[in-house]
Formats: structure tokens, C-alpha cells, sequence
């Protein structure tokens, strides 16, 4: 039997693996990394901000729920969902005793707030579709709660009782999910490597392979998958129209060879003809007596050798073109195979940085503004700019210029989120999306990723390079267009240039 391993050993794979796979080092990412390699239920993620508007819904009626809050909040920044639990009890329990002693007529003491009641109703029904309608017992208690929250006067302690059995539920389907959800993605890939083995022959399908490999690893977001179909889409169809000129070109090779085999059957027919024209001349030069008597044989020779020679070259001559069609037709065969090789990798990302494309960029701005829209929450694009990137190419070359580009796309996707986006914009400029961002949040992004980049060393050679960049953020408005955005972010980059460089400013 295995041995347990020990935390600190899972830790450092976990480091390993996040580094391997050039995943940002988040807590979600890392979580995620040690929990597989532990072999433990790695659960949803806690709805933070959700519980954030509900406590921010609560009014304190008394210096006991006042503390009371601030326990809630602590538990929330925990990420306690017992502590929670508890302290939103005591809140209840604290309005109820203080109502009371102030008021001996207050019969609804234990009543909810109704803003309350109505944010507790909503994070319900939000996290219901997220535990799936497997498990009746949710169901059921969730529809209790609902119901109680209907009311026109909300009695908090049944609330309570059944908010607390329905938490226990949950914890123990989330549990459940995110078990089922681990195996699905080791199947998955375990799916996708026997694929990969199953067609060593077919070196276009790497490419297709190792995208499907990298969008199931952890952590697994739609964005991830949304990416994957849109790059395995341009993968098929080069590849049908590949499929459908290698069915036309093997035709066409048949052909070729049936006229090829045609070609040699004729040639030896007269081969035969000819050996017989020559032996039947033999046997009747050596029955010749006289001078008169050779010369029609020698005629018959003669014309028989001709015909012989211009059938040959004739033959020749179409065999050499059939030889020119058949390396043509390869050639057309290579090139198509040397497009799908690197179709998966070049259909929406740029070659050099493996950073996004202007068309990715533009699908995943399209994506991330319905997104934004459908959920009501913000989004903010940075638009980022290396400093001196002239000065750099001049002095140690264009290969160095690009090195830096690399360098600096690398240091930017291990201090993103899983869920942001890095876009190549054109020569040293960069856009990153940060959903789920307020303006003030993506510029302090945007600073910390300028103190990680000071760091990071950039070597140009045998020298050291600081590589610094300016940026501006935007925030898009309700009905801004992505275009647009970008533009006010291109303005303030431009502020910040003027302002000095290595500055990040809002637009």
C-alpha cells in the first residue's frame, strides 16, 4: 500500500506542475493543483461577494448585532461557511433579545429585514443551478426556504434551521461534484492520450492534442473550453478540405498508375512485335542468295527498328509527365499536411508570445462584454506598451526584441487570473481583459505586474535588461463597444508615457 504523502511534498509538486503547464500561481490554481495531486474534493469556490451583498443588506438594530456583523464579515473573509452560519444566527438571536427588551409589544422581533429576505431568496436560486437537480433533498429544502421568504412576515428561525440543513446538503453534493468532475477530467484525459498514441502517423493531430490536453488540465473555466472549440473548428475544417484534396489526389495517382502500368504493357507488346519482325528477317536474310533479295528484308528492318524508336520516345515522353504530375500532386500533399501542423497553434494566437491574435482578441471581447452584460458585473481591458522597445532592438538586435516579448507575456500569464486574457495588439503592445474588475482593481493589476516584472531578470545576452512597460485601463461602460474601450485605454497608455513611462493610468 502507498504511502500517505506528505503536505510539504504535495506542495512542491504542486509548484512543479503549476510551472510545467504555465499556470498562474493564484490560491484557485494552486488549491486546485494540491488537491488533485492529494486526492481530495476539490470544491467549488466560495461565493465571496454573493454573501457580500447579502451582509451588506443587513441593518444592525443594536450594538450586539453590530458585533455580529463584524463576525460575519471575518467568517466571510475565512471562507467559513460554519462560521457563517453561526454568527448570522447570533445576529438574528441578538435582534430578537434587543427588540424585546426595549419593546414588550414587539411580537415580530425575529423578523427578517425584507432587502434581506429578498438577497437571501436571489443567492438561492443563483446557487441552485450550480449543485444540479440530482439530489431531491436540495430541492425540497431550497423550496422550503423560498417559500418562508414569500412570506409577507419572514420569521428567521425556521429560516435558520433550514438554511443550515440546506448548507449541509450542499457541502456534501459539492463534494459530491467535484469528485464526479475529477474523474470525468482523468478519463478525459486519459481519452485524448490514447487518441494521441492511437495516430503517431498523423503528425497534424499533435497540435490538436496538446490543445485538448492543456484545456482540460485544472483549473477547467468555459473560457478555457469556449477557446479549445474555436481552435479545434479551424483545425477541422483545413482538415476536410485537406481530407478532400488527398481523396482527389489519390485518384488521381491511380490514374496515373493505370496509364503508368498501360504505358509498360504497350511498350512490351512492341518489344515483342519488334523481337519477332527481327527474328523472322534473320530466317529469311539466311535464305537470301542474292543482293536483291536483302533489300526489301533490310527495308522491312529498317522501318520496324524506326517505328520501334519512335514508339520509345513516345513512351518516354509520357512517363516524364506522368513523373512531373506525381511531384506536383506530393508537393500539394505536403504543403496541406505542413498547414494542419500548425493550424491548432496559429488559428487565434500569435506564433511568437502564443499570446492571443487581433481575431482572438476580438472573439474574447466580443465573449466577455455579453458576458459582463448578461451578469451585471464589471470589466475592464488594459492596453499595455514596452518602454524604449526601439532603443532595445537597435542595441542588441531584433532577436533580442523578441525575446523580451516573450519574456514579458510569460511574466504577465503567471500573474494573471485564470479567468483573464492576454492578447498580443501589435509589435510590443499587449491588451489584457479582466473580467469581474472595477477600474481601480485592473490599474492596481496592472502595477502589481509592473513590480513582478522588475524581478523577473531579463538577460539580452550576457547582460541584464530591466523591462519596463506603460499602461492604460479602461472599464467599459453598459453599451460601450470593446473598440471603443480599447481606444480610452490606448489614450490613457499614451498619458502615461508622457507622464514619464513604467506608469499605469486610468482612462
Amino acid at each position: 500500500m502507498n504511502e500517505p504523502k506528505h503536505p510539504s511534498h504535495i506542495a512542491r509538486e504542486a509548484l512543479k506542475y503549476l510551472a510545467a503547464h504555465h499556470l498562474a500561481p493564484t490560491p484557485a490554481n494552486y488549491q486546485a493543483t494540491y488537491n488533485e495531486i492529494a486526492n481530495l474534493p476539490n470544491l467549488p469556490p466560495f461565493p465571496e461577494w454573493q454573501l457580500r451583498e447579502l451582509l451588506e443588506a443587513l441593518a444592525a438594530r443594536n450594538s450586539a448585532q453590530e458585533a455580529e456583523l463584524g463576525k460575519i464579515s471575518a467568517a466571510i473573509s475565512r471562507h467559513s461557511w460554519q462560521g457563517f452560519k453561526e454568527s448570522l444566527g447570533a445576529f438574528v438571536l441578538a435582534g430578537e433579545s434587543g427588540v424585546r427588551a426595549s419593546s414588550p409589544a414587539a411580537g415580530a422581533a425575529s423578523a427578517l429585514p425584507e432587502e434581506f429576505s429578498a438577497r437571501l431568496s436571489g443567492f438561492i436560486q443563483s446557487m441552485l443551478p450550480a449543485l444540479g437537480d440530482e439530489d431531491s433533498r436540495i430541492v425540497e429544502i431550497a423550496g422550503e426556504i423560498l417559500g418562508m421568504l414569500k412570506q409577507p412576515v419572514i420569521d428567521a428561525e425556521p429560516v435558520q434551521t433550514a438554511l443550515a440543513s440546506l448548507t449541509r446538503q450542499a457541502a456534501f453534493a459539492a463534494e459530491e461534484q467535484a469528485e464526479i468532475k475529477s474523474s470525468l477530467l482523468k478519463l478525459l484525459h486519459l481519452i485524448i492520450e490514447n487518441i494521441g498514441e492511437l495516430s503517431t502517423d498523423d503528425s497534424w493531430l499533435k497540435g490538436q492534442i496538446d490543445g485538448l490536453l492543456a484545456s482540460v488540465a485544472p483549473p477547467l473555466t468555459l473560457r478555457h473550453l469556449d477557446e479549445m472549440e474555436r481552435r479545434l473548428r479551424d483545425v477541422m475544417e483545413k482538415q476536410g478540405r485537406a481530407k478532400s484534396r488527398a481523396v482527389q489526389a489519390q485518384q488521381e495517382m491511380r490514374q496515373m498508375l493505370s496509364e503508368f502500368i498501360e504505358n509498360l504493357g504497350a511498350m512490351n507488346q512492341s518489344s515483342v512485335e519488334f523481337e519477332g519482325v527481327i527474328q523472322q528477317s534473320a530466317r529469311q536474310i539466311e535464305q537470301a542468295n542474292t543482293i536483291e533479295d536483302l533489300k526489301p528484308l533490310l527495308g522491312g528492318v529498317i522501318s520496324a527498328t524506326q517505328a520501334m524508336a519512335q514508339e520509345s520516345a513516345q513512351s518516354r515522353e509520357k512517363l516524364k509527365t506522368l513523373q512531373e504530375k506525381v511531384v506536383v500532386t506530393e508537393a500539394e500533399l505536403t504543403h496541406l499536411h505542413q498547414e494542419l501542423d500548425s493550424a491548432s497553434a496559429l488559428a487565434r494566437h500569435d506564433p511568437l508570445t502564443d499570446a492571443l491574435n487581433r481575431k482572438g482578441l476580438e472573439e474574447a471581447m466580443e465573449r466577455e462584454i455579453s458576458s459582463m452584460r448578461r451578469k451585471e458585473t464589471p470589466l475592464s481591458v488594459s492596453l499595455l506598451d514596452i518602454d524604449n522597445f526601439k532603443k532595445l532592438n537597435d542595441t542588441f538586435g531584433h532577436d533580442a526584441g523578441d525575446r523580451a516579448l516573450v519574456h514579458l507575456a510569460d511574466v504577465t500569464r503567471r500573474c494573471m487570473r485564470p479567468s483573464d486574457t492576454l492578447a498580443r495588439y501589435g509589435g510590443e503592445e499587449f491588451v489584457v481583459l479582466m473580467p469581474d474588475t472595477m477600474l481601480e482593481a485592473g490599474i492596481e493589476a496592472m502595477a502589481r505586474l509592473q513590480r513582478e516584472l522588475t524581478k523577473a531578470i531579463y538577460m539580452a545576452g550576457s547582460e541584464k535588461i530591466l523591462i519596463t512597460f506603460s499602461a492604460g485601463v479602461a472599464q467599459v461602460g453598459a453599451d460601450e463597444s470593446g473598440t471603443n474601450a480599447i481606444r480610452r485605454a490606448d489614450q490613457a497608455m499614451y498619458l502615461a508615457k508622457r507622464a514619464g513611462k513604467n506608469r499605469v493610468m486610468g482612462g
